[in-house]
């Protein structure tokens, strides 16, 4: 059993990740604004025994850091971020702010509590190689949530791996970028235990279904309800579509595998399979809800192919998406039929 720490654990990935640690029977403290997300959203765990706490609150807030970090972690989810490319774009420092402040902000409170743990003075000259002997027993663990959004543009059948180039095409992704890279600085000169994810296009029950939600849930709100789907463009541009429950068992496989064997690695969580903007909506809207073709609200900032190779994944972590599109959009339509 390990104390775990998940940031924007009410989030759309991040409850679902919550549950799947209360689930596995760890200690589970949560904290979250709720900018991206309700209390609601908790509801199916609040009150297990695993769950240790919810704190309302923004990490940049000293006072709100230093109450979370009033006890060590084994490990720490750092899910908390911006999450719309088209805020990047209208306000790009609050978004560099949620993503790269905060997330500095989440490994100095990892590195303080982790050399305090060990004896090791904050802010005197540190060399790694001097004190590792006596760090690695007990070092934290954190796994950081990036995005696919951060890859160059890609081309052809090829399925993208970690190898790609990046070269983020939003404020959004390059925040994201910068974020992944202190990440993985902070493992090379503290010797923090440290990966990051980069999940493909991420579906499912509980994300939102406005203007701020993901296509699958934006389309399938709109057929539940009769309106058109509106395309972006010309509907050519493709996804790779992860159902939320395989990306939240994805992160807690990266997090708890024993030898952590993809400590200081940047992983994928894809399916390798992608599909047109175009040809999900007429699959969702059928023959009874009319399809739109609407001009693009950020074209600039628009990937045209999406497809990610899981095939790292399953050699380190044995792990491999289990549910299809076609399930996945039968799970997500029946949620939100639930709702209406």
């Amino acid at each position: 059993m390990k104390r775990v720490l998940v940031t924007g654990g009410a989030g759309f990935i991040g409850r679902a990740l919550v549950a799947r640690l209360l689930e596995l029977g760890h200690r589970v403290v949560v904290v979250d604004d709720y900018s991206n997300s309700s209390p609601e959203s908790l509801d199916e765990v609040r009150g297990h025994a695993g769950l240790e706490a919810i704190v309302v609150g923004d990490l940049k807030d000293p006072v709100i850091l230093k109450r979370v970090f009033d006890a060590p972690y084994d490990l720490v989810f750092h899910l908390a971020a911006s999450i719309r490319v088209q805020d990047s774009i209208d306000d790009p420092r609050t978004t560099f702010d949620n993503d790269v402040t905060l997330t500095f902000n989440v490994l100095e409170a990892c590195r303080q509590q982790y050399f305090a743990a060990n004896g090791v003075e904050v802010g005197a000259p540190f060399h790694l190689d001097e004190v590792a002997p006596r760090l690695l027993d007990r070092r934290p663990r954190l796994v950081f949530t990036s995005t696919c959004m951060v890859y160059d543009r890609a081309f052809g059948a090829a399925l993208i791996e970690e190898s790609h180039p990046t070269r983020p095409a939003s404020p959004y992704g390059a925040s994201k970028i910068a974020a992944e890279n202190l990440v993985l600085s902070y493992g090379h000169s503290y010797g923090l235990s440290v990966a990051v994810a980069r999940p493909f296009n991420t579906y499912g029950p509980f994300q939102k279904s406005n203007l701020e939600g993901g296509v699958v849930s934006i389309f399938l709100a709109n057929a539940l309800a009769g309106r058109a789907l509106n395309v972006k463009g010309d509907g050519t541009q493709t996804r790779d579509l992860l159902y939320v429950d395989d990306c939240a068992r994805f992160l807690a496989m990266l997090g708890l595998s024993t030898a952590f064997e993809a400590d200081g690695l940047v992983v994928n969580a894809a399916t390798g399979v992608d599909v047109s903007i175009a040809a999900l909506a007429g699959i969702i809207a059928g023959a009874d809800v009319p399809v739109a073709f609407v001009a693009h609200d950020h074209p600039q900032a628009e990937i045209q192919k999406l497809c990610g190779s899981n095939a790292k994944a399953e050699r380190l972590l044995g792990f491999v998406p289990e549910v299809n599109l076609a399930d996945g959009l039968k799970r997500t339509r029946a949620f939100l039929a639930s709702r209406v």
